[in-house]
């Protein structure tokens, strides 16, 4: 029955704008809009350039910038809106208000476009912005052409029953607008509010991530709840399918879910935090950022890695700025059989504090380990407190002062010797050789 009455008052609009089309006025007030529109196209050509070199020059307010040149895009529309107005306001002047009713329609539909198509510039993605423009703009149509009611009756007609509750396209529309409108909003305040905590310096870093992913996750769930609950959905009604759900995706989905529990609990715990210089399964380098699902981890040579965040739970991880930045290194070495171990230990502890980054307010310190078999084996221990800018390279340092330091003071390194014995030809000789030889190998 609702459907057969939106039917019959459909008609029965078309029916009374079909008889205003017939007459003269209908004409006259079609070919005035059509007239201003080009003229406000041909005007937008020559106004547009001369609007666009004074917006260039501000400096400092993206938004203001943003909105600026949302508004220099739709120069056209802007004049033509404005020819309109002036156009209704002489004809009322001049002639019956009705023989000015379809300027005021036009009017109200260029109004209505150009604020929903600005409007929606705010949103980045160009697909979003559009439809939400477009949606706007056919709603407002809808009001201003006094059909909502209808197109409402008729929408709420086209139903389908899924056991006690009533699925119409109303219904459906209404939840799909409102859900993206909500979830949007969402994101934007969201956004707004891990920026915020982001440049609070009263949280550490792991609570600032921690709160700035509760917060976004959070306000899309609520804004979820709020636009169902809107439309008269009985969130309720959803348990036992997103129950079945939930067990579906629990098995499908065992290592998303471990991994963005993982990253709760590093968070938690805060045992890795942003900056963080860390070393894991070979990969050395520091914390750029912990996502959900990953944490990213930037190395020396500029390379990043997306190490899930399972893997910091059940791994063992180095954490070389955990407590401190402060950092200590073993360089090994060795030294002939000629060389004074006392003196050998002095050269290295200087050697080693010649080094800028090697910390000064930590004396290395140098010990003999081992009376090895070609060399006196020495570890030189010394402290860095920026183990984000490297390991290697700090240790190259220290052995290439080690290597001149030994050069100046008559300190030579060993390396391996091998001999060789030659026996004379013979069967005894053979054996001998071959001894010889067997020897000869042992003491490589």
């Amino acid at each position: 029955m609702d459907f057969r009455n939106a039917i019959d008052e459909s008609l029965a609009w078309a029916s009374r704008w079909l008889d205003y089309a017939a007459s003269p006025w209908f004409f006259y007030q079609a070919a005035i809009i059509v007239v201003l529109f080009l003229v406000a196209k041909l005007a937008a050509q020559r106004i547009e350039p001369l609007v666009e070199d004074r917006a260039r020059q501000i400096k400092g307010h993206p938004g203001l910038l943003r909105v600026v040149v949302a508004l220099l895009r739709r120069t056209d529309w802007i004049l033509f809106t404005l020819f309109l107005l002036a156009a209704l306001v002489l004809m009322r002047a001049v002639t019956w208000p009705s023989r000015s009713h379809f300027i005021y329609i036009a009017l109200s539909l260029s109004l209505a476009w150009l604020f929903a198509s600005v409007l929606s510039r705010i949103i980045r993605n160009r697909f979003v912005a559009r439809t939400l423009a477009w949606l706007t703009w056919i709603y407002a149509a809808l009001v201003i052409l006094g059909i909502d009611d209808d197109t409402a009756t008729f929408l709420d007609s086209l139903a389908i029953p899924l056991g006690a509750v009533r699925l119409s396209a109303l219904t459906v529309l209404k939840a799909a607008l409102l859900l993206v409108a909500t979830v949007w909003l969402a994101v934007v305040v969201g956004k707004y509010i891990d920026e915020r905590v982001r440049i609070s310096e009263e949280l550490t870093p792991s609570i600032r991530v921690l709160v700035g992913k509760v917060a976004k996750v959070g306000l899309v769930l609520v804004a979820g709840a709020i636009a169902l609950s809107a439309v008269g959905v009985d969130l309720t009604a959803l348990t036992i399918f997103s129950g079945a759900v939930g067990v579906g995706l629990a098995f499908g989905l065992q290592k998303v879910v471990s991994n963005f529990v993982s990253g709760v609990i590093i968070l938690l715990d805060k045992s890795i935090k942003p900056g963080d210089t860390i070393s894991l399964e070979g990969t050395f380098g520091w914390v750029r950022e912990l996502r959900a699902r990953f944490v990213s981890v930037v190395t020396r040579d500029g390379r990043e890695y997306l190490i899930p965040n399972e893997d910091f739970i059940t791994q063992r991880v180095i954490n070389w700025s955990f407590s401190d930045n402060l950092v200590r290194l073993d360089v090994n070495f060795g030294v002939s059989y000629d060389a004074d171990p006392h003196k050998v230990s002095e050269l290295a502890i200087a050697a080693a504090m010649s080094v800028g980054r090697v910390e000064a307010d930590r004396r290395p310190v140098c010990w003999l380990t081992e009376f090895g078999d070609s060399s006196l084996d020495f570890v030189l221990r010394f402290w860095i407190h920026d183990p984000q800018q490297g390991l290697t390279n700090v240790r190259g340092k220290v052995l290439l002062a080690l290597w001149d330091t030994f050069r100046e003071n008559g300190i030579s390194i060993p390396y391996p010797h091998r001999e060789i014995i030659m026996k004379p030809d013979g069967r005894a000789g053979d054996h001998a050789g071959a001894d010889g030889a067997r020897h000869s190998r042992s003491r490589r």
